[in-house]
């Protein structure tokens, strides 16, 4: 499977945010023949105002788990985008994730869709951002998302995808949980502060990587951006990867928009887990240690 990883400067405004997808998309799916493409977290609205993310975020269709939407859709204008993107390129989209707003809840939600335009799984984010970054900053997710509470994986052709967004990182419950729901590759769109990327982005998606043996794909934001009323410039560290099973980056982008692209080796990741068994081995999960 040729997965492709794609990283982009979003600003508020969706229309904008689109428009530089689309370009980033068209360019790279014209250059190489891939299977899937990964957006990453937030892109549609990053930045801006609380009332912006809920003005800007989308009221999702009913999943039906079957057919496709009727041609003309029912999504809005990003959920829209990323199923034509699919079915005109015959591909598998992850949408990274958008703004989703549900009543009066907004979620940080991931979207996955077939060649066809069949929406293949919906995932919320799990784990909020509320955290003071080294230089004072503070973050507060959870003053405008909600949090999801299910783990969510789904096939892509016979490869198992799990799903996770940027602070997920953190929690390798989470991806242990992902590894035991059959995962093979895992999906982590993300938009990590500059502070935190720059020391920790890299070591924990190897780290993740080599815990559950499986690959690891991460679209990544990158960039400036203005946060709030105040207009407060804040930055992204980029660095979109791809990770194998034995924790080796064997694709990452350069500073900038652009991707990065690699093929996932079930062979290899199978026989690493022969070789090396972890998931048998976790003795805390087996019997109580004194």
């Amino acid at each position: 499977m040729r997965v492709a990883v794609i990283q982009m400067s979003p600003n508020a405004e969706k229309a904008q945010n689109i428009a530089q997808a689309r370009g980033l998309i068209e360019s790279l799916v014209a250059a190489q023949k891939l299977d899937l493409i990964a957006l990453p977290e937030i892109w549609t609205c990053l930045g801006g105002t609380r009332a912006q993310k809920f003005a800007q975020a989308e009221v999702l269709p009913k999943p039906n788990g079957k057919a496709p939407l009727a041609p003309g859709g029912q999504g809005g204008e990003a959920y829209e985008f990323l199923r034509g993107i699919a079915m005109k390129h015959n591909i598998h989209v992850h949408g990274g994730s958008i703004g989703e707003l549900d009543g009066e809840k907004l979620y940080n939600t991931s979207l996955v869709f077939s060649p066809a335009g069949e929406e293949l799984a919906r995932y919320r984010k799990i784990h909020l951002f509320d955290i003071t970054t080294p230089d004072g900053t503070g973050y507060k997710e959870s003053a405008t998302y909600g949090a999801g509470d299910q783990v969510v994986t789904c096939l892509i052709g016979e490869t198992r995808i799990g799903l996770a967004i940027c602070y997920d990182l953190r929690f390798p419950e989470l991806f242990l949980a992902l590894r035991r729901a059959g995962a093979e590759l895992i999906i982590l769109p993300a938009a990590f502060t500059l502070q935190t990327g720059k020391d920790h982005w890299e070591v924990l998606l190897r780290a993740r990587a080599i815990e559950t043996q499986c690959w690891v794909a991460a679209p990544a934001c990158t960039g400036s951006h203005h946060e709030g009323v105040s207009g407060e410039t804040r930055y992204t560290y980029g660095h979109s990867l791809i990770a194998d099973p034995w924790g080796h980056v064997v694709a990452k982008a350069s500073d900038g928009p652009g991707w990065a692209v690699a093929s996932v080796d079930k062979t290899y990741m199978a026989r690493l887990r022969a070789n090396m068994p972890v998931l048998e081995h976790r003795v805390l999960e087996h019997r109580k240690l004194t």
